[in-house]
């Protein structure tokens, strides 16, 4: 090869490697792919025909409650139906919860839920546990507030009960006795930004004249309602939780004040639970009273396995029977 032709072939050559490293070093373009979240929308139209059936024909205009915001995702109520077995783990006195074994209570609590599903097939049951986290006791303890708050190994027991049930939610439930809400709510947020755990407040044991607990009932306000669904509010939001489900107690007309003046919010469902013990038409006249005539949003009844069986004619209402209730209870507990 002449000299002349050596070169051009060096030149060619070295024209040749840079356009081959070029092309190696160049990533492949990638396409850009864009992932669309499904839109969930929220079927209001289902929602008002489950509201209208659980006013289940009243007339008066109270039900269903108007004005009240729709939930947000994920919510239980009103398409399911909470059924709870209500107690604590230290006491056999407080309710079914702390009567038997484990495996046994939830035995028992399973043929609740088979007779529920039989009078309503339309409404799914959601099974829970109502556990009693702070408990009103007749002794001042060291700071005087006559309440006794459980301790954490208590709470996880029931935690750990509730996953022998698929889907299964616990309610922690407080008697503040001579204590503050303001003080007691707060201690169970690490419980109650978990998703399946939901939140009980007892009016009954709320001492706000300083009397002891058990002696009178006790009372609490809208304002101490709005604190604790504003509280829960909260905790949907900062934890990106469904909606919490907020349960209080009620079987006098003082147990609860202004009620006129609890706020709403789509993050929280209160419901107002008929509270008392006694023979069914006594409990009627109860829930008729003091849970139908001032409305709120949803509405519970609770059943006594002792106390409602004490006078004539000594049997429990039935879930047939509480199916008839204007409006229909939305929570069911048994104690």
């Amino acid at each position: 090869m002449n000299k002349q032709k050596q070169t051009f072939f060096i030149v060619a050559m070295t024209i040749a490697f840079s356009v081959l490293l070029t092309n190696c070093s160049k990533s492949p373009k990638k396409k850009s792919i864009t992932v669309t979240k499904p839109i969930q929308v929220f079927d209001t139209v289902s929602y008002n025909n489950k509201m209208v059936f659980l006013a289940n024909g009243d007339t008066t205009g109270r039900w269903p409650v108007k004005g009240q915001p729709y939930p947000l995702a994920g919510a239980i109520l009103p398409n399911k139906r909470i059924v709870a077995y209500y107690g604590n783990l230290f006491s056999k006195r407080m309710g079914i919860l702390g009567q038997l074994p484990p495996k046994e209570m939830l035995a028992k609590l399973d043929t609740e839920i088979k007779k529920w599903q039989l009078a309503d097939p339309k409404t799914p049951v959601q099974p829970a546990l109502h556990y009693i986290a702070v408990v009103a006791q007749g002794d001042g303890g060291k700071d005087g507030k006559y309440r006794y708050r459980m301790p954490d190994a208590q709470i996880d027991s029931i935690l750990a009960i509730s996953k022998m049930r698929k889907n299964m939610i616990i309610f922690l439930d407080v008697q503040v006795s001579l204590s503050q809400i303001k003080d007691e709510l707060p201690r169970l947020e690490k419980y109650l930004k978990m998703p399946n755990v939901h939140f009980g407040l007892d009016p009954e044991f709320s001492m706000k004249d300083g009397s002891k607990p058990g002696t009178k009932i006790g009372t609490f306000d809208a304002k101490d309602v709005n604190y604790c669904s504003d509280y829960l509010a909260n905790l949907v939001n900062k934890y990106h939780l469904p909606p919490k489900v907020f349960i209080v107690h009620r079987f006098t007309q003082r147990m609860i004040t202004n009620y006129k003046d609890i706020k709403l919010h789509p993050e929280v469902q209160i419901v107002m639970n008929m509270d008392g013990w006694g023979e069914p038409e006594l409990k009627k006249g109860t829930y008729r009273f003091f849970i139908f005539k001032e409305p709120v949003q949803f509405t519970g009844f609770k059943l006594f396995y002792i106390n409602d069986l004490k006078k004539g004619p000594k049997r429990m209402m039935t879930p047939d029977e509480l199916m008839k209730l204007k409006p229909i209870p939305s929570y069911i507990q048994y104690q």
